[in-house]
């Protein structure tokens, strides 16, 4: 499966394949006798306009007016000053354009087959004479800015036009006073008002060799060219001897699972830049749909899902270094909410300075943002086992988040800790009425870091703060609604979910913040019926990075069938014709997210979201295996249809790595692997023939290999 064909005509640039070293991006789309590349930088921003926290933004000042029912006084609080004439509303990243190359008439575009395994594609043309052949080969530099286009033996050369964004943006670009283009032979220059330069330099190194090069400020374009691609096949061949293998019975999850890990590394490659809503992929005919930001109340997070199961943690480390260098505006957000100089507030919509992009107040104090990065932190060493790092950024930066919520904190009469103003994330969107008390989405993140912070303390020879323990002991685990004996999960105290949405944030206890016991006797009912109403819902108002993470949900409530149904849904209702993973639906009657109930999204409003298609990739290995509540679950997702199936190296938490195989319906093998010394607790695959949990104890480098016949 690493290799994939797509079939031209390609009529828009997310319908084709891609390229991607973590900064540049390139799109191969085309018909005819013409090849479109659109490029993408994940780096290039236009800064403008950013909102800074601001001494009004206090807690007491949002609680005073929600209280109230103050909406213009909520509203005036977060809105940002008139942006100044001649500048955008908001930071957002810039489209670069696109090339053409036009082939001789005679050659019509056939086929782009993606050769995965050395991240390269090769161009097939029908030609009237002799058919089709070869035309040509695609890759791109894993160590510059780089396209390189190979001709085939015997193939014409293509003539090449340069058509900057400029050409299908310029009158937005030109209204927030950006000039025009500088057009030269070879390419255009842009330059921007604010912000750096954009070169795109292209040239014929050879009668069989073109490249091109996107270099920003002091890049140099001519230097740019000039790079090696000895490395790119031995780069891509380590990249794919390290990630899990799978085998499972299903075309189309083996074929999301290898495209996703592809695209993955093309996205987040430890030498580009952090990934965006979009990473490098940006297209060139509209500004890319919420500025292709970082979005920290879930997109950022199912972007870099895969890294931890498929042992690539160095591909996380862009984001760390980005985030480790907002931490004085961190700090500075959490001193003026409220009040304290050792909290870390991080609002959930900013650009790669952490100025805040939306205005969207519900999501600016969304504080679970800033767990869930703390959450990404510890996974990481979980993961890895980088001790050095936990004690240097995570562990201070956990102790930093939670500091807020402390601050945050109402003691209630029967001695209980409350939060007396929490939201939801996205749910009732920004209006007076989104917000509630003890939002059980909040209440998972509070718990996640007390647990994990006693933890992480003692591994380290740290003091605990007595705090952590009472947050255990007195915060609620989540709002339950209903008369004893019904209770459910809620969204915040006194409000069930009323309505299909997009955000499973008040099953987050569940995952990914596992802090509620489903299989509790005295959870498993309040469980049951929260599931209930989340199910009969329904999707209908459901985006595309929501049907992953209800895969992985249901993975943890023992639906194994609907995992791979859910996953198998997005692929045909979220991707367009050309593995495109879209915010909207493409298919119309499923859902409502960017489309009427008889028309699916017109496709100029065509919304591509790389969040998902990462998300579904991490959801494979999660249907595998995974940790629920400390304990290990070989094929928790895996459909009970697949008699036969298997996997290989699967990382998990505590260093572990993991493979299983599936025989005629039954766990045939389980093999652990211990990167470090530790203590893994196993669901008993076989539990007819002992124990129902494992408790196994390894030393470093360690590998045992489990068969039924150990336990009769």
């Amino acid at each position: 499966m690493l290799s994939h064909t797509w079939h031209f005509p390609l009529p828009r640039p997310h319908t084709g394949p891609l390229l991607g070293n973590g900064t540049l991006g390139a799109m191969v789309w085309g018909d005819g006798n013409t090849l479109r590349l659109t490029l993408g930088r994940a780096d290039w921003w236009d800064h403008r306009h950013a909102m800074s926290w601001n001494a009004d933004m206090t807690y007491p000042n949002i609680r005073r007016l929600l209280e109230a029912a103050d909406e213009p006084g909520i509203r005036a609080l977060f809105n940002r000053t008139p942006a100044p004439s001649g500048w955008p509303h908001h930071p957002s990243v810039i489209p670069v354009g696109r090339l053409e190359l036009v082939f001789p008439a005679t050659h019509t575009l056939v086929s782009a087959v993606l050769n995965m395994g050395a991240g390269e594609i090769i161009l097939y043309a029908r030609n009237a004479s002799d058919g089709t052949h070869p035309l040509a080969t695609l890759d791109l530099s894993p160590d510059a800015p780089v396209v390189r286009l190979l001709l085939a033996p015997g193939a014409p050369s293509p003539n090449v036009a340069s058509l900057p964004a400029w050409n299908q943006i310029g009158d937005h670009l030109r209204s927030i006073s950006f000039p025009e283009p500088e057009m030269r032979p070879d390419g255009w220059i842009q330059r921007t008002p604010a912000d750096q330069t954009l070169i795109v330099r292209h040239q014929t190194v050879s009668p069989s060799e073109w490249r091109v090069a996107a270099v920003l400020g002091d890049e140099n374009p001519g230097k740019a060219l000039e790079v090696s691609f000895e490395n790119r096949a031995l780069w891509w061949a380590s990249y794919w001897q390290r990630v899990p293998r799978i085998d499972v019975p299903n075309d189309r999850w083996r074929f999301l699972y290898h495209y996703g890990l592809y695209k993955f590394a093309g996205l987040t490659a430890p030498q580009g830049v952090a990934a965006t809503l979009q990473g490098p992929w940006i297209e060139d005919y509209q500004m890319p749909p919420w500025s292709s930001d970082y979005h920290f109340n879930i997109n950022v997070q199912m972007c870099y899902w895969p890294a931890y199961q498929a042992g690539l943690g160095d591909h996380l480390k862009p984001l760390f270094t980005l985030i480790e260098g907002w931490l004085p505006k961190l700090r500075e957000n959490a001193r003026l909410f409220v009040g304290i100089d050792d909290g870390y507030l991080l609002p959930h919509a900013v650009d790669d300075r952490c100025g805040i992009i939306g205005v969207f107040w519900t999501g600016i104090i969304d504080h679970a943002c800033t767990a869930w990065v703390g959450k990404m932190m510890y996974d990481y060493y979980s993961y890895t086992g980088d001790e050095a790092f936990l004690r240097r950024l995570a562990y201070p930066f956990m102790k930093g988040a939670l500091r807020v919520y402390e601050a945050m904190f109402e003691r209630r009469p029967d001695g209980s800790l409350s939060l007396p103003v929490s939201v939801s994330p996205e749910y009732r969107a920004a209006q007076i009425n989104a917000w509630g008390r003890d939002a059980s989405f909040q209440l998972a993140a509070c718990h996640w870091l007390a647990n994990t912070l006693e933890t992480t303390a003692a591994l380290l020879g740290e003091t605990p703060s007595p705090a952590w323990r009472e947050i255990r002991e007195k915060l609620p685990l989540a709002s339950l609604h209903g008369d004893p004996g019904k209770e459910e999960v809620a969204l915040w105290e006194g409000l069930v979910i009323e309505e299909s949405h997009r955000h499973h944030s008040h099953l987050g206890g569940f995952h990914p913040f596992d802090t509620l016991p489903a299989e509790d006797p005295r959870w498993r009912e309040i469980t049951h019926r929260t599931v209930h109403r989340w199910i009969r819902e329904g999707m209908g108002l459901w985006a595309g990075w929501s049907m992953p993470w209800a895969a992985m949900l249901h993975a943890r409530f023992g639906n194994t069938d609907m995992t791979e149904l859910a996953l198998e849904i997005w692929e045909r209702v979220f991707t367009n014709e050309g593995h495109g993973t879209l915010h909207d639906v493409c298919v119309p009657g499923l859902s409502l997210m960017g489309t009427s109930s008889m028309r699916a999204t017109p496709v100029k409003k065509e919304i591509m979201q790389i969040d998902a298609g990462m998300a579904a990739t991490a959801a494979i290995m999660d249907s595998l295996v995974h940790t629920y509540r400390g304990v290990v679950r070989v094929f928790p997702g895996a459909s009970s249809r697949w008699k036969d199936c298997s996997f290989e190296r699967i990382h998990i938490e505590g260093g572990f790595i993991v493979s299983a195989r599936r025989v005629a319906g039954a766990v045939g093998s389980v093999t652990i692997e211990a990167t470090r010394s530790g203590r893994l607790v196993l669901q008993n695959p076989w539990p007819d023939k002992g124990e129902p949990r494992l408790t196994l104890d390894f030393k470093a480098g360690e590998s045992r290999k489990l068969v039924p016949a150990l336990f009769t």
